[in-house]
């Protein structure tokens, strides 16, 4: 199951909401933060905030009081740790930022299954401030208007797939929902999955993009549909690798492939 990557966003496809409105709205602060969201961009803004709530006396304790408690879109956990019990290859690639998201994940215990999480750098300054930074620099060069400034997914998943090159992985299933998942699914290839959230941005901009799409199209609403989904396609892979090795092994041996077919969800027509 080595050959199987598995790459997951963060808010809205394994937590139910935004990690940064959840933060600013339970601690207090959603008032300023529409106040200041006109004057920059939203990764420079959610640093600013971290500085106002410890100006109000917040503290990091307090902030990861309020992560522990964030919605997880139900089946979302028990789907994780079945993919890595398979043998996935597990990711995580997000605008959110790293230290929401291992806090949130060991929380769940489940930030053992995944072997890289690429976000936004986060640190708690000298002060005891929490800081968040940008991914990569505001001119990351993407001519997509989908990807932020601070972040352009689709040259993470460019450096992924030249990794998994070199490591002799070759297949790749991507879940996300916001509009900055277009870019990265436009870089899947003919092989891979994209799992796009219905009526979320990202499954609009497929809709409409549909022909630049490469990979195969299987969309899911909620966390069962997701779990069922995701293990059908790891399931899926899985028998087909296990018949290109046997046909390697037996020139001869003549393999079922609809078996290939049956085991794998159909690809969900997207309305036009």
């Amino acid at each position: 199951m080595a050959g199987i990557v598995v790459v997951f966003d963060f808010d809205k496809t394994i937590i139910d909401l935004d990690s940064d409105n959840w933060v600013i709205d339970e601690l207090g602060a959603t008032d300023l933060f529409n106040r200041l969201l006109p004057t920059m961009p939203w990764n420079s803004l959610m640093d600013r905030m971290m500085k106002e709530l410890h100006d109000q006396g917040k503290t990091i304790e307090d902030i990861e009081q309020v992560l522990k408690r964030v919605p997880i879109i139900p089946r979302v956990v028990p789907a994780i740790k079945a993919a890595h019990a398979l043998g996935c290859d597990l990711r995580i690639v997000s605008d959110a930022n790293v230290f929401y998201i291992e806090t949130i994940l060991k929380h769940l215990g489940i930030y053992d299954c995944f072997t890289e999480i690429n976000t936004n750098p986060g640190y708690v300054d000298e002060q005891g401030k929490l800081r968040i930074l940008p991914h990569h620099d505001f001119h990351h060069g993407c001519s997509f208007n989908t990807c932020p400034p601070n972040m352009c997914k689709g040259l993470v998943i460019e450096r992924i797939q030249a990794s998994l090159a070199k490591e002799g992985k070759k297949r790749m299933i991507y879940l996300g929902d916001g509009a900055g998942d277009f870019c990265p699914s436009l870089k899947m290839k003919e092989q891979d999955f994209v799992m796009p959230r219905k009526d979320f941005p990202v499954w609009k901009l497929i809709n409409e993009n549909r022909h630049l799409i490469r990979a195969r199209i299987h969309g899911w609403s909620d966390g069962e549909e997701q779990q069922h989904i995701l293990l059908q396609i790891i399931k899926a892979i899985t028998i087909e690798e296990n018949h290109f090795l046997t046909v390697d092994c037996c020139k001869f041996q003549t393999i079922p492939i609809n078996i290939v077919h049956e085991a794998l969800p159909k690809a969900l027509p997207l309305p036009y």
